[in-house]
């Protein structure tokens, strides 16, 4: 009898500095989601206030801290140190992914440098973090997403503000859809997404006040949503959104 396929191995490397410990609960249910979060590390000056609040909170997620000190203003020893870790952790070949949780640009490189060995990088930081390190991941994600989840578990609650208007959402997908559209028009859901995940890293329904995909493209106006013979949910653009599958 075939083992159990395991769930994909992660390294989790967390910027103390660039990272609010409020987001911690909602970051490793969503990790959970990607695979097994096999190493947990986080970087900071735990010495220092405002750390505080990573440290009381420590135990409760298995993460491990690795102090560093901060004996000079604006040198930042707690980046080097991760950057070090991660390339120990990569040449050990044991990891399918790596989490980088920060929003600094500054870890753009590593991204990359990860992902040219064939790894999966997850980003994780907030909405203002730099394009260049959203690209540089396979997928990134908002940690503004990640709070609102776990200010919403009460059915009761009000819904939050969506991160972006839904106008921004139609944009991408209506340029997606655009360029990848099949000879009849539709393109399924589960290869949507892959685009999405290909062309727009930072790419998530949830940005727009909606928990699935399958949601958001329902109220696009400019797509049809549709089932497949099969049952499957597919999508094409409308005809009056002026694209060529008109004359097809």
């Amino acid at each position: 009898m075939p083992s159990e396929q395991r769930s994909a191995r992660l390294a989790v490397l967390i910027d103390a500095d660039n990272a609010s410990a409020k987001i911690a609960d909602g970051l490793f249910e969503e990790i959970a989601k990607i695979g097994e979060a096999s190493v947990r590390r986080i970087y900071g000056d735990f010495s220092s206030p405002r750390s505080k609040p990573w440290a009381d909170i420590l135990s409760k997620h298995a993460i491990i801290p690795q102090q560093q000190f901060a004996y000079t203003t604006g040198k930042n020893a707690s980046d080097i140190t991760l950057v070090i870790d991660a390339m120990d952790l990569l040449h050990s070949g044991r990891f399918d992914g790596f989490c980088l949780v920060s929003s600094d640009s500054d870890f753009t490189r590593l991204a990359a440098r990860i992902r040219e060995h064939g790894v999966d990088v997850f980003g994780f930081g907030e909405q203002k973090t730099p394009e260049s390190f959203r690209q540089a991941c396979r997928r990134f994600i908002y940690t503004e997403n990640l709070l609102q989840e776990t200010t919403t578990t009460d059915a009761n609650a009000k819904a939050t503000k969506p991160l972006e208007p839904m106008a921004h959402a139609s944009r991408i997908l209506k340029r997606i859809m655009a360029e990848n559209e099949s000879d009849d028009g539709w393109v399924s859901l589960g290869q949507l997404g892959n685009l999405l995940a290909n062309l727009a890293p930072d790419f998530d329904p949830r940005t727009y006040g909606f928990k699935k995909l399958s949601d958001l493209v329902r109220k696009v106006e400019a797509l049809d949503v549709g089932q497949s013979d099969t049952g499957h949910i597919r999508v094409r653009l409308k005809a009056a959104s002026g694209v060529s599958r008109a004359t097809k």
